[in-house]
């Protein structure tokens, strides 16, 4: 009966996250895609996009975090219907992340040179750096299209993001066969081929949310006649000072991600291929708790604006429980098949990179093991997080993110990442002790503010 209380909010969690999962899954699928056909052409060019995309990761992380302050400002306009201050903050919203796609372009553009200076395989990089110009590029259509569906999440029409990620990512792997390998009297451009695919179909994605976005009722108006220049600086400094801290918690935990990246990139192409692939793997994963976690932010919110703090305890914990689930039964999935999930990414019947391509799988399904047991940790952080962005506490989460990632986690991986230590293995333990430490943390403060709440409304 006592775990009754928790399961009866299932369903409803369910309905508000599942369509969040489904585009957030979408943006990972195009790199799935990505990883697969690229695969198949070499272990160099799968290390070269891993490379490229990890500089994509780090700048995706701000612009991504940076966009979650405008769905909790469009929800509290909708539901007071305040026509006149959601417009506000939809329009400065999209002018932010707008000014930060820019910025997010050109400064991964202009950090290519760091390639050579982190001592990554010298033929890795040089296939890097023309596939991150035009993937780089693509970094303005992505975040321009964060700030639609923060928006549309605001404004509850979770599905509309969902239909445009889906389009695009059709697009991006009939472009991908196309180009990567030359088909249908396409030029056969490898993995430039892959970043067209991303460039293309991220610039439809976002016209295609506008154009249902503008087809609708309720979201009409919010979307047309946007004086975009025309600004409030009250309204730009309450979103950056929502957004900045959502932003570096992100930020922080992606770019430990990312120095596993680089890190593996030391040890050679094929230890950063096979990490490249037990990220992706573990990435896809993680947008299903990612979703989860809007789900409580939006919940908690709602809880702690009709000042009902014991449900809110008991909605956060459903949702905390239902995470657990399902990281339970990713961890089994990835336990039980470590040694064939890797075997998707490369082409055994390519006889000429045969040694390459099976110390790649061999080293991705060590990897896999290592991504079961933070399936939890990883679930967990990122669920209390959400919870305590709906309670409006970012400031101490933030400097939480940062000890546990930077301060525990890079320094255990830097130290077994070795490769007269653990090697690549070494590198994922170092995640696995940041990502527990996150979780025992953010969870502590989360006991603890909601006891504190419970506690001061009741006397």
């Amino acid at each position: 009966m006592q775990l009754k209380k928790y399961t009866k909010e299932f369903t409803y969690n369910w309905k508000l996250a599942s369509p969040i999962m489904l585009g957030m899954l979408g943006h990972t699928f195009v790199s799935f895609v990505d990883n697969i056909m690229v695969g198949q052409i070499g272990t160099a060019e799968l290390a070269a996009v891993s490379l490229g995309n990890s500089f994509m990761f780090i700048a995706m992380s701000l612009g991504i975090g940076f966009s979650t302050a405008i769905t909790p400002l469009i929800a509290e306009a909708d539901a007071a219907k305040d026509f006149i201050n959601g417009k506000s903050t939809f329009k400065h919203g999209l002018f932010l992340c707008s000014v930060l796609g820019v910025l997010l372009f050109l400064l991964v553009f202009f950090a290519k040179p760091l390639m050579y200076l982190m001592k990554q395989p010298v033929e890795v990089v040089e296939l890097a750096i023309p596939y991150l110009d035009l993937v780089a590029f693509s970094l303005i259509p992505l975040i321009i299209f964060q700030g639609f569906k923060q928006f549309s999440d605001g404004m509850s029409m979770t599905k509309y993001p969902m239909y445009a990620t889906l389009l695009a990512n059709i697009m991006n792997v009939v472009l991908n066969y196309v180009l990567i390998f030359g088909k249908f009297g396409f030029p056969e451009l490898g993995i430039v081929g892959a970043a067209y695919g991303t460039l293309i179909s991220r610039v439809v994605m976002v016209w295609y949310l506008w154009f249902l976005l503008k087809g609708k009722e309720k979201s009409k108006a919010y979307v047309t006649h946007i004086k975009l220049f025309v600004l409030d600086s009250l309204m730009l400094k309450k979103l950056l000072n929502l957004g900045a801290p959502s932003a570096m918690q992100m930020f922080f935990e992606v770019a430990i991600f990312t120095s596993a990246i680089w890190l593996s990139g030391l040890l050679g192409k094929n230890p950063q291929a096979a990490n490249q692939i037990a990220l992706n793997l573990s990435s896809m994963t993680f947008m299903v708790a990612m979703g989860l976690s809007v789900a409580a932010m939006i919940r908690v919110g709602n809880q702690k604006g009709l000042k009902a703090y014991q449900e809110l305890r008991r909605i956060a914990f459903s949702l905390f429980l239902m995470g657990l689930l399902f990281a339970f039964s990713f961890a089994m999935i990835f336990l039980i098949f470590h040694d064939y999930l890797p075997k998707i990414y490369v082409d055994f019947e390519d006889t000429e990179n045969l040694m390459d391509n099976m110390e790649v799988v061999s080293i991705a399904s060590k990897l896999l093991v290592a991504a079961a047991i933070f399936q939890i940790s990883d679930s967990i952080q990122v669920l209390v997080l959400g919870a305590l962005r709906g309670l409006q506490d970012v400031k101490i989460p933030t400097i939480i993110t940062f000890i546990s990632y930077w301060l525990i986690g890079f320094p255990v991986s830097w130290f077994l990442g070795k490769e007269d230590a653990y090697g690549s293995f070494g590198i994922w333990l170092g995640l696995l002790a940041g990502l527990t430490t996150a979780a025992i943390l953010l969870y502590i403060r989360f006991n603890y503010l909601t006891k504190k709440l419970i506690l001061s409304n009741n006397e």
